[in-house]
């Protein structure tokens, strides 16, 4: 039950000195799929973290990034995950990018965070208690870091139950994550983790909606809310029950994934919904590529002044890549235009 460190731009695609003080009283994503708009399905961006030339964090424009996200629409915070480029973070940098969010915020959402590294369940229950000491709303588990990939179910249900006996009542959540190894969980999991009554959130990377249907009907009337990272799929998990979305595309166009948010389930609205969603299901794979670093050359046109650096990206963009998200820039504007949408200026 090692975590794994393998960080190359085809593992991360397919896939913040620390003040002491009381932990917040957050919405929960327990409670409602959005404990502030609760008409809406939920909007969940998985933050990137900017870094200055030398790679340290940008401290400045990581605030403008959170600004940004609330602005866009976000009802939580999804930080220290992937996106953040979570395995190239030291464990001290986990923590801060994750309090300097809950700080940040101007009213109170919830806000999730990556819990599950060390090689042993103690080592694991450790960070979590200090990440749940900052105010989080849900410590996140990598389903990867939980079993190794050769392992069965009962293998991973053994070691989550190791860490629930470690971590007091502390509210827990899932997430498929690309890397060490994407591990889709199933219903036999899934059953379990919603009778320990431990676990509210599960981003969900599966990209497909079979898996998803079935995860829904297993958590449905629990805790557990479902949240969506696949574009493709994401008008259909909402209209399936999902209580929202989560996809890396909140780093590019997050008011584009709020109005999908507010309308999915509207009926006048179908015409309109069922064609954005066309459109961002096309414009996924050309955003991905060189992802982290092509959501922060996306933000730069946006007028965000970020420095176009990763720790995981060890090349910059291509022209030709860039190229591509100047048209994906010019299709949002046209998108903004027929929805009435007003982008946030940056």
């Amino acid at each position: 039950m090692k975590t794994h460190l393998k960080t190359t731009r085809r593992t991360l695609i397919r896939q913040l000195a620390l003040l002491p003080f009381a932990p917040l009283a957050l919405p929960s994503f327990a409670s409602s799929p959005n404990a502030v708009k609760p008409t809406k399905s939920a909007l969940i961006p998985v933050m990137i973290t900017p870094f200055k030339a030398d790679k340290s964090i940008d401290w400045n424009t990581f605030d403008r990034v959170t600004d940004f996200y609330l602005a866009a629409g976000a009802d939580g915070y999804f930080a220290n995950c992937l996106s953040s480029e979570m395995y190239l973070l030291t464990p001290e940098e986990r923590l801060a990018v994750t309090e300097r969010v809950i700080r940040r915020l101007r009213r109170p959402l919830p806000v999730v965070s990556t819990g599950s590294f060390g090689d042993t369940p103690q080592e694991k229950a450790e960070f979590i208690k200090k990440l749940n000491g900052l105010g989080t709303e849900a410590v996140i588990l990598i389903t990867g870091h939980l079993a190794e990939r050769e392992e069965s179910d009962d293998v991973l249900i053994k070691n989550v139950d190791q860490i629930l006996a470690l971590t007091g009542s502390i509210p827990l959540g899932t997430y498929e994550s690309p890397n060490p190894y994407k591990r889709v969980l199933s219903k036999k999991v899934i059953d379990h983790l919603v009778k320990t009554k431990r676990f509210i959130y599960h981003k969900d990377t599966s990209e497909s909606m079979d898996s998803i249907q079935l995860k829904l009907s297993a958590s449905k009337g629990s805790k557990l809310k479902l949240f969506n990272a696949h574009t493709a799929s994401a008008v259909a998990s909402l209209r399936a029950g999902g209580a929202g979305l989560s996809p890396i595309s909140a780093n590019f166009y997050p008011e584009i994934l709020n109005w999908i948010c507010d309308h999915a389930n509207n009926p006048e609205k179908k015409k309109e919904v069922d064609w954005i969603q066309k459109e961002i299901a096309e414009t996924e794979p050309l955003i991905s590529k060189g992802y982290p670093l092509s959501s922060k050359y996306f933000l730069m046109k946006r007028g965000l002044p970020i420095e176009q650096v990763t720790r995981v990206n060890r090349r910059p963009l291509t022209t030709e890549i860039q190229a591509t998200l100047d048209g994906v820039h010019n299709r949002f504007l046209t998108w903004c235009e027929r929805l009435a949408i007003q982008p946030v200026k940056l």
